[in-house]
């Protein structure tokens, strides 16, 4: 895409610093690495808290800054300041001699196809200040006319407008404007002097439009609620080997956790995770087809909230298909990974912001649908349990275990669903849990559009989805 004259004013400033200034540094900078980039960023966001029923955040910023980066073989020299200049980017560039020269010749520019995935208009503009607040207002109100249960409402709404340009030393420039809007809601509910708490979020790289929407919002609320009021009634959760039936959607938290992560280039390139050196091997059940697609579309045909036009290399996204049918066919990559592993870049090098390098990181991670029914594969679980949603998870790259807090679950019994449960954990290790998928629903979905992916000090947003699946032999760990 090409920058509106306005809108690369916010990077390039008369006196500053212009494009030819931005290319003569980084060609004087670069010109013995193997590989690197300039990274000029501008981000404005905004954020507005409203919690026991007042705004009590309403918050503004601005940012601008870049990030200089060269590679040296395996070597990495990396430079930052929030001060975009001439001046800035020399001082910057004298870091990167410390570099050994490199070997060989430089590695090729990213490939010129990227599509454009998302408006270039900013959220923050879009809609009044008093309007947000009035959003926020009228869903606490709603909440709390909902059930008399309800004791505390939080409702937060974020958005965030970020310009990029990627400048390399063989001449190649790439830009991206890049929205992010987000919608939290969160209830309270208490009975008996028991309180439980039930949330939703909706989000992606658009305009705050449809969040404004009361269907949205209002269906928020619902969700919300019901899960709360759900969890009012839960049991304790039994704990042993045992059936699970892990619900679509959100869901796919766990496989971004415990196999996505795995299958990341740098990982696998130094021989630390549980994946490496096992392409062309199955590492997984029949039917089981993992992708990551940082190209997906969402709501009215704007971009979902892992999907990017270019990765903060340049490079342009695509679909990348990990694991197809059980066998393991490939790692997502960053530029310095590809290159070192002799394959091509996957559009995944990405980095929070101008102050880190980038990484092989995921964008949109998901398992695609199969033929089973979900009422079919439920039928099938005569002692398990139904994980509906998930909380917060941990793995460990190395062995790929993990651990997932289940934030709504279920016990099932002769394939019908019983009591919640409360406080269950699933356990296990991801090349594992992937062999012992025995169904997999035809109800493929993706999340909402919350993913927050960590990584090295990094924060990403990120997409995930599935189908229900049907796993066997998964520990759980309970509290009954």
């Amino acid at each position: 895409m090409t920058l509106s004259a306005d809108t690369r004013s916010l990077l390039y400033r008369p006196g500053l610093l212009t494009p030819d200034d931005a290319q003569a540094l980084v060609r004087g900078a670069l010109g013995a690495c193997d590989d690197g980039e300039l990274f000029l960023q501008f981000v404005a966001s905004e954020s507005f808290g409203f919690d026991d029923g007042r705004l009590k955040t309403a918050d503004y910023s601005r940012d601008a800054g870049f990030g200089l980066r060269g590679v040296s073989g395996e070597m990495t020299g990396f430079a930052h300041a929030n001060e975009v200049s001439a001046a800035a980017i020399a001082r910057a560039g004298e870091t990167l001699k410390l570099l050994d020269p490199a070997k060989g010749q430089p590695a090729p520019p990213p490939r010129h196809n990227n599509r454009h995935l998302y408006t270039d208009a900013s959220p923050l503009d879009a809609v009044p200040f008093e309007a947000k607040v009035r959003l926020l207002e009228q869903i606490d109100a709603a909440a709390r006319a909902r059930d008399p249960r309800v004791v505390q409402v939080s409702a937060s709404l974020s958005g965030s407008w970020s310009v990029v340009e990627v400048v390399r030393a063989d001449g190649f420039f790439a830009h991206d404007v890049r929205p992010l809007v987000r919608l939290n809601v969160s209830v309270v509910v208490e009975d008996n002097g028991r309180r439980e708490t039930g949330s939703f979020g909706i989000g992606g790289r658009r305009l705050y439009d449809d969040l404004f929407l009361p269907e949205t919002w209002q269906r928020g609320i619902d969700q919300a609620l019901h899960q709360a009021i759900t969890n009012l009634s839960a049991v304790a959760a039994p704990a042993g080997e045992m059936t699970v039936l892990v619900g679509p959607g959100w869901p796919g938290v766990l496989l971004h956790e415990a196999v996505g992560h795995g299958l990341e280039g740098d990982f696998n390139r130094k021989g630390t995770s549980a994946f490496s050196g096992r392409i062309g091997q199955r590492v997984a059940a029949p039917g089981v087809t993992v992708v990551d697609d940082g190209t997906l579309l969402g709501v009215g045909g704007q971009g979902r909230r892992g999907s990017l036009s270019i990765d903060d290399e340049g490079t342009p996204t695509q679909e990348n298909v990990l694991i197809e049918d059980g066998i393991l066919k490939g790692y997502i990559h960053d530029r310095l990974n590809a290159r070192l592993m002799g394959v091509e870049p996957t559009g995944n090098g990405r980095r929070e912001s101008y102050a880190h390098a980038p990484m092989p990181r995921m964008t949109n991670t998901f398992m695609r649908g199969g033929n089973d029914d979900p009422t079919e594969l439920l039928s099938r679980v005569k002692n398990g349990i139904f994980a509906k949603s998930f909380g917060g998870g941990q793995v460990d790259i190395t062995s790929g275990k993990f651990v997932f807090t289940c934030t709504e679950a279920y016990l099932v019994k002769d394939g019908k669903i019983g009591d919640p449960i409360k406080g269950a954990t699933l356990i296990g290790d991801g090349p594992t849990v992937l062999t012992r998928v025995t169904g997999i629903g035809n109800d493929f979905a993706l999340d909402e559009g919350v993913g927050i992916c960590g990584k090295g000090g990094q924060s990403v947003p990120a997409g995930v989805g599935q189908p229900s699946l049907l796993v066997e032999g998964l520990t759980v760990g309970g509290t009954g």
